[in-house]
């Protein structure tokens, strides 16, 4: 039994019910609540002893009004417009489809969506632009066309690929009405029901009364009858010139709120992509789906009710420790939706309300996770108390740097889907949801997590879906991050004590692969460690003298020749002390000042012509440098610095015979400088072992003569 004393979120309560809740208590009992409230008082008692000091004036309510000549379109339609116009890709579309079993009426199905058409002014909506701006034109049910497509299909791959493109087929919006309908047979008594819907006209919420009164007008055309239910109270048209009176009366002060909130973020997170980002986000994508175990949701939902927050809280802390984990910083703005349905008469409406919000999250400091619970629950709270501002009208206001390459302000995606799960009931068919196999992303990453509960409400599992874009990510590595959230999630549930670094991401085939792989000298030929790498490169010129060695623009040097430009310099090079500067353009001179320095015995460090004096001064104190490879025309800067300045463009014309010192494997090859960024420059010395069990011990071990290595990465 229920009691006035039990708490709403022990209950199952999240934040989609708690705007219902907060709209009905508005509605019923004249009280403005607030999210703070319901958090603070999650009891009736509770709720029943805040009423009396909550506010006196509640927010207008939404009724049908009168409509202006041009209605406007709402800010988030008008995003989504332009988007669409923009890019002409179908990222914003919404397939919903069913299969079906038994036997399809047709002709009543096609009148079925007539109705639901003439039902929902959204469904019936074209958005033609006067000047280049959008607006809404509102077709007449007998004048709104519905593409309505029936396929015969030869098998289920067949099924599938033309599902897939008719699900991918954009809308011209200006002329369309944001509906399709694609009903694809395959033998007798089997068929797939497609819905393609613009999101311009339909949100999660929106499925639920779509298929109910799609079920009831088919159930009413199979008997012969027009369907017979009661008006809806208010139209899509009807909410845009309400929420904009809304947006007039709290705009200003949720918008001081968010600049001020998202001041200094970071606009794009740094994490470990697989492939660089292009210029033009392609919006191609792909999903994984895992799972949380019923046992982890029991332990979360546990987790949740000791710290007073919700699932879906404790899931953005497990994720916003994961990308900082992986690389991000501790700076992580995610992004999630909001119904947006803050009126009961927008209930049972087709349309789309949601708005997008930009929870900015503190991972600093290594916290606790219960701490990082603490710091989530307050930036949620603040977040949805300010949810009315629309996304745009955010990033207008904000003006990051536009990239067609990211979103802006946010990068990954996190939702909680709390919408009662659309059923389409239909007379003398079983209908049960297909998956479509049409993956568009819409942001780098986009975790969607579902709960699963019993009848009487005990946990039994959470579904996650991970969609991830292709151009920057494989599915390997998506893989990977959704192994690991699973795992940092079952850690932060045992110990929610312990500091976010402790929690070990690494499965144990990872960990052995580090350790057992990774880490294993011996896998590179044995004695080559006790090498030098002038002397491998010595021995592969002997094999192969006349093997192309070295491309460079228009040249080409063998081995044979490479080795002995570079034994030319040698002499010039035997007593320059233990690092040799080299202060040459990219190119075949700098390779064989590099290989020279080697063979005389010292190491080298480099000096991009580019650095500034005071850089090339500190490298060279620092290093110990005595003296410099360069050329004419480069060794000017050098002058007034204590090097002698030895140029690659005098070398005599044979190789003499020279005593060079004995080098080993532990002796310096290299030495490299960090930028200098965090202050003053710091060396790096490392080994001929070091650097030939680097390039000997990875993938380069099988490097061939047919193969070629393009060198684009700095030479240091």
């Amino acid at each position: 039994n229920i009691t006035v004393d039990d708490s709403f979120f022990d209950l199952g309560g999240h934040s989609l019910l708690a705007t219902r809740l907060i709209s009905r208590i508005r509605t019923t009992l004249g009280a403005e609540l607030g999210i703070h409230d319901l958090f603070r008082y999650p009891t009736v008692a509770g709720i029943a002893d805040r009423l009396p000091a909550a506010p006196g004036e509640v927010r207008r309510a939404l009724t049908a009004r009168a409509r202006p000549e041009t209605l406007r379109l709402s800010s988030a339609q008008q995003r989504l417009w332009y988007l669409e116009h923009f890019e002409k890709q179908g990222t914003y579309q919404v397939p919903l489809a069913f299969r079906l079993r038994g036997r399809v009426h047709v002709d009543a199905l096609r009148a079925a969506i007539g109705d639901l058409v003439g039902r929902h002014e959204t469904l019936r909506t074209v958005f033609p632009a006067i000047d280049g701006q959008p607006y809404q034109r509102v077709l007449d049910s007998r004048d709104a066309h519905v593409d309505f497509t029936v396929l015969e299909c030869a098998g289920h791959e067949e099924l599938a690929q033309r599902l897939g493109e008719a699900a991918l087929v954009p809308f011209a919006l200006e002329r369309e009405i944001p509906l399709r309908v694609t009903l694809a047979t395959v033998g007798d008594a089997e068929s797939v029901l497609l819905l393609t819907l613009h999101h311009i006209a339909s949100d999660g919420w929106s499925v639920e009364p779509l298929l109910d009164d799609l079920a009831t007008a088919y159930r009413a055309r199979c008997a012969g009858g027009a369907p017979l239910w009661e008006p809806l109270p208010v139209q899509y048209a009807d909410y845009t010139l309400w929420h904009q009176e809304l947006l007039d009366e709290v705009l200003d002060d949720q918008l001081a709120y968010w600049t001020d909130t998202l001041a200094g973020a970071p606009q794009e997170l740094d994490l470990p992509t697989d492939r660089p980002r292009p210029a033009v986000a392609g919006h191609n994508g792909d999903a994984i789906h895992f799972g949380l175990d019923a046992e982890l949701h029991t332990r979360l939902d546990d987790l949740a009710r000791r710290h007073g927050v919700t699932l879906f809280m404790v899931l953005q802390a497990g994720l916003a420790a994961l990308l900082s984990r992986l690389g991000a910083g501790s700076d992580i703005s995610l992004g999630t939706v909001v119904a947006g349905r803050s009126d009961e008469a927008l209930d049972d409406l087709v349309g789309f309300f949601v708005n997008t919000l930009v929870l900015r999250t503190d991972v600093s400091g290594d916290p606790a996770f219960g701490e990082l619970l603490t710091r989530v629950r307050e930036t949620d709270l603040a977040a949805f108390a300010h949810q009315d501002v629309p996304f745009e009208r955010l990033v207008e206001e904000i003006n990051p740097d536009r990239s067609a390459a990211r979103h802006p302000l946010f990068q990954t995606m996190l939702v909680m889907e709390n919408n009662a799960e659309g059923r389409l009931e239909l007379p003398g068919v079983s209908a049960e949801p297909h998956r479509v196999e049409e993956t568009r992303a819409k942001f780098d990453l986009n975790f969607t997590f579902t709960e699963e509960r019993s009848g009487t409400g005990h946990p039994t599992g959470i579904r996650g879906e991970l969609v991830f874009a292709t151009e920057l990510f494989d599915r390997s590595s998506a893989q990977s991050m959704a192994d690991r959230l699973a795992r940092l999630l079952t850690k932060a549930a045992a110990d929610p004590a312990a500091p976010i670094s402790s929690f070990e991401l690494l499965n144990a085939g990872e960990q052995r692969r580090i350790v057992s792989v990774w880490n294993d000298t011996d896998r590179v030929a044995p004695g080559v460690l006790d090498r030098t790498l002038h002397e491998v490169f010595e021995e592969q010129a002997k094999r192969a003298p006349d093997a192309t060695a070295l491309v460079f623009e228009d040249l080409r040097v063998t081995y044979a020749e490479l080795n002995e430009r570079a034994d030319r310099l040698v002499p010039w090079l035997v007593d320059a002390g233990p690092v040799v500067g080299v202060r040459l353009e990219r190119g075949v001179d700098m390779v064989v000042a590099l290989l020279a320095a080697l063979k005389a015995g010292a190491g080298y460090t480099l000096l991009d012509p580019e650095f500034p004096a005071e850089r090339v001064a500190g490298i060279l104190t620092e290093a110990a440098v005595r003296t410099v490879v360069t050329r004419t025309g480069l060794s000017d800067a050098l002058t007034h610095l204590d090097v002698s300045a030895v140029s690659v463009d005098a070398l005599p014309d044979e190789p003499s015979d020279t005593v060079v010192r004995d080098v080993r494997a532990d002796d310096v090859a290299c030495v490299m400088f960090t930028s200098g960024s965090t202050g003053r420059p710091k060396g790096v010395a490392t080994s001929h072992r070091a650097l030939l069990g680097t390039y000997l011990g990875q993938d380069y071990a099988d490097f061939g003569p047919a193969e070629v290595f393009l060198q684009c990465s700095p030479v240091s």
